[in-house]
């Protein structure tokens, strides 16, 4: 298995995403610290299964995420693997955007994975291995009305990853970031009756002319797509990947 003996800590790992990138490392063997809210009894479940340790640190709490980091290296080592998935939204104009949600989208989805980075890149230079990988979004890469906050932070993400990746690339610790377009995921599927009953739309049309218009294929992103990018990006034939800003959009930024 690829990852035996390898530290794995994925924020955002609950559901999701991240959930798929945790079972997916866990399968090669890693040790693996997974964070996120949820139900306490499903989180137990999913520790179980995947032979994890669990930390509920909150994302926009620095001190959370220091602590977090420093339980990881005291019960499982200092983390060879770094997967910064976690990510909230708020969807408003921007003279309408409330101020608080514009601080806490970006204390997620940007400001933690420097947090987290920082603290985790001292170790993986000295032991001459690491992977940190960001998950960002199309919206690395270009816009959508009526999300500034998300867009900014994703840009942010994107290049905060090229600025590490340049900084640790004589230490063999690589830097990247997969910016997916539309992932099917529950949160997804849940908005799709609502979306229905306010358009007036059937559930075909919601997801073609409203989730997938932006994306050719016309086909959902799976979580597990982004898991085995990610887990290729783990293995040493990945090496020379570093600094990159991997699309998986279904074509979506390729116009």
């Amino acid at each position: 298995m690829i990852l035996d003996g390898k530290v794995a800590l994925v924020t955002g790992s609950t559901s999701g995403i991240g959930l798929a990138i945790a079972r997916a490392f866990a399968a090669e063997g890693a040790k693996l610290m997974i964070n996120g809210f949820g139900d306490a009894g499903e989180i137990e479940r999913l520790a179980d299964e995947l032979g994890a340790v669990h930390d509920g640190a909150d994302m926009t709490d620095p001190s959370a995420i220091e602590a977090m980091m420093a339980r990881c290296a005291d019960e499982l080592g200092a983390p060879d693997i770094l997967v910064n998935n976690a990510g909230i939204q708020h969807v408003s104009p921007v003279e309408s955007f409330p101020t608080e949600k514009w601080d806490a989208i970006l204390a997620v989805n940007l400001s933690a994975v420097f947090h987290t980075t920082r603290a985790a890149l001292p170790a993986m230079r000295d032991k001459g291995w690491g992977r940190v990988v960001n998950t960002a979004s199309a919206h690395s890469l270009v816009a959508s009305p009526n999300k500034s906050a998300y867009v900014a932070a994703k840009h942010g993400v994107a290049g905060f990853t090229k600025t590490v990746a340049l900084e640790a690339a004589k230490d063999g610790v690589t830097v990247n970031c997969i910016s997916p377009g539309y992932v099917w995921t529950n949160l997804v599927e849940n908005q799709i009756p609502d979306t229905m009953k306010a358009r007036g739309l059937t559930r075909e049309q919601v997801m073609n002319d409203v989730l997938l218009a932006a994306q050719p294929t016309k086909q959902f992103v799976t979580p597990e797509q982004v898991a085995a990018l990610a887990l290729f990006l783990c293995r040493d034939d990945a090496s020379s990947i570093t600094g990159a800003n991997i699309s998986m959009d279904g074509g979506w930024t390729a116009a």
